[in-house]
C-alpha cells in the first residue's frame, strides 16, 4: 500500500511539472558577452549564472524579477483595525522579538512572496511559497552587511528534495545571487553556497488570525494591497568574500 501511494505521488508530481512552463524550452537561458544568462525581465535585469549548478531543465516559469511586489517598506495597522479583514482560521506568519510583534497574512504573502522588514532592530524577511506551501521568517544580516530579498520569477524542483516540490527561487539586490529556499542556500552568484538564515524558531510561528488576536493583541498587522515603484538603483556589494569564506569554509 505504501509503495502504491508513493507511486501515485510520483506520477502526480510528474504530471504537475509537465503542465508548468519550462524556462529552458521557453528560451529563458541564453548566452551574452561570454556569460551564461537567465532572463530577468528588462535587459538590465538578466541574471549572470556562470556558476549555477542547478539543472536548467528543472526551472519553471520566468516572469521577470520585478513581477511580484516584494515589499521593501511594509506598512502596518493595529489588530483592532485589521480584524474586519480576516476570518478566525486565516493563516499568518508572526514574528515577535524584544516586545515587538508583527503579523503577515499568508494570503498577502502569496501575492508579495517576500516582505523585507525589521523586528526589534533586526533586519528580517517573511517569505511564503504557495507551490510548496512553505513559509518562514529569515534574517537579512550577514556580517556587517544587510541584504534585500525578492523573488526571481522562477521556481525549481529536484525529485530528491522535498519529494520534488516546486519552490520559488529568490535573489538579493545587493549581489544578484540566486537562492533556493528548499535547500536553504544561494545557488549562483557571488554568495553561492552561503546559507539562508532562518530567524530562530523561538521568535516566529505559523499560526491563525484567531491565535494572533488571542496571544498578540498589540501586534502590528501588515496592511493588504500594498505595492511600490520598483527601484532603479540600490546599494551593491562588490566584495562579499568574507561572508562567503565565513559561511562556507569546512
Amino acid at each position: 500500500m505504501r509503495i502504491l501511494a508513493f507511486l501515485v505521488l510520483v506520477i502526480f508530481g510528474l504530471q504537475v511539472h509537465a503542465q508548468r512552463p519550462s524556462a529552458l524550452k521557453n528560451g529563458k537561458f541564453f548566452e551574452r558577452n561570454d556569460h551564461q544568462m537567465l532572463f530577468g525581465g528588462k535587459a538590465s535585469d538578466h541574471f549572470i549564472i556562470d556558476n549555477l549548478d542547478l539543472n536548467p531543465e528543472q526551472f519553471h516559469y520566468g516572469l521577470g524579477r520585478e513581477a511580484f511586489p516584494a515589499l521593501l517598506e511594509p506598512k502596518f495597522e493595529s489588530v483592532l483595525s485589521a480584524d474586519k479583514n480576516w476570518m478566525e482560521n486565516d493563516r499568518f506568519l508572526v514574528a515577535r522579538k524584544g516586545g515587538e510583534t508583527k503579523a503577515y497574512s499568508v494570503r498577502d504573502l502569496t501575492r508579495h512572496e517576500v516582505v523585507n522588514d525589521v523586528i526589534d532592530g533586526e533586519p528580517i524577511f517573511a517569505a511564503y511559497c504557495i507551490l510548496a506551501d512553505l513559509g518562514a521568517i529569515y534574517k537579512r544580516t550577514y556580517g556587517d552587511k544587510v541584504f534585500t530579498f525578492a523573488v526571481s520569477g522562477y521556481t525549481y524542483y529536484d525529485p530528491k528534495i522535498w519529494n520534488g516540490l516546486d519552490g520559488f527561487i529568490l535573489w538579493d539586490r545587493e549581489t544578484e545571487s540566486l537562492w533556493w529556499p528548499l535547500i536553504d542556500k544561494a545557488v549562483s552568484g557571488q554568495l553561492k553556497n552561503v546559507p539562508l538564515l532562518k530567524l530562530e524558531e523561538v521568535y516566529w510561528e505559523d499560526t491563525t488570525w484567531k491565535e494572533v488576536k488571542k496571544n498578540y493583541p498589540v501586534a502590528r498587522v501588515m496592511i493588504s494591497g500594498q505595492d511600490f515603484v520598483r527601484p532603479s538603483e540600490w546599494k551593491r556589494y562588490k566584495d562579499v568574500s568574507e561572508i562567503v569564506s565565513g559561511y562556507t569554509k569546512n
